[in-house]
C-alpha cells in the first residue's frame, strides 16, 4: 500500500503521476486534481479539462479569460 500525498490515506489502489520530474502518489483522481490542476485567476474553480491560456494565465473557460481582460480567444471544441 502506499500513502496518499494528499490526505494521506494509505491505500491498496494508490496510484502514481510524475509531472515535472515529481513522482506523486494519490489514493483518488480527486486528490490529484486537488494537487495538480491549476486554479481558475477568475473564478476559482480547478480547471480539469482543457481551458485556455492567456498572458501566461489558465482560464476555465474564454468567458473567465475575458473577463479577465483577455480578447480573441476561442473555446476548444
Amino acid at each position: 500500500m502506499a500513502k496518499c500525498d494528499v490526505c494521506g490515506n494509505d491505500y491498496d489502489k494508490s496510484f502514481q503521476i510524475i509531472s515535472a520530474g515529481k513522482t506523486r502518489t494519490f489514493d483518488s483522481f480527486e486528490c490529484a486534481i486537488h494537487m495538480l490542476a491549476p486554479t481558475c485567476p477568475h473564478c476559482n474553480c480547478k480547471v480539469i479539462g482543457h481551458g485556455v491560456e492567456a498572458g501566461g494565465q489558465i482560464y476555465c473557460c474564454v468567458h473567465c479569460a475575458e473577463e479577465s481582460g483577455a480578447h480573441g480567444l476561442k473555446d476548444r471544441g
